[in-house]
């Protein structure tokens, strides 16, 4: 599934960083939470990066990269979504690693790790935080 925006164009995550100052990450416009389906991963490229985006059973949005870190195939967005302990996880589609959707720890196995990045819902846009480049 893709996201469809109605009308067409009206968020435009590369061209129209929410904040961006000098020495600080940028958040990002990607879609309205009601595009995402919950527990169900989209992929978005944000500034050149690939990002996998997941709207969990609380209505909360994750997000990590796109890039599996076991493969480096960019996989993620069609994950499995569930939990362990308590924690939001995702599981990788190729080889099932599952990963802290908050943290981006392996919970299976250690030593591994995909970015996570921070979310947030404004009036009713899912936003992420990017950290910029040094």
């Amino acid at each position: 599934m893709s996201i469809v925006l109605d009308p067409p164009g009206e968020i435009d995550p590369a061209a129209d960083p929410v904040d961006q100052r000098p020495g600080t990450d940028t958040w990002y416009r990607v879609c309205r939470l009601a595009d995402l389906e919950p527990e169900w991963g989209e992929a978005a490229l944000l500034a050149g990066k690939q990002v996998a985006l997941y709207r969990l059973w609380d209505d909360s949005v994750a997000a990590v990269a796109n890039r599996d870190p076991a493969t480096g195939s960019f996989v993620m967005a069609r994950g499995i979504v569930g939990s362990r302990d308590g924690r939001a996880t995702i599981a990788s589609p190729l080889h099932k690693q599952v990963y802290d959707l908050h943290s981006g720890e392996c919970l299976s196995h250690p030593g591994l790790a995909v970015p996570a990045y921070r979310t947030r819902v404004v009036d009713g846009v899912v936003e992420v935080n990017l950290p910029n480049a040094a």
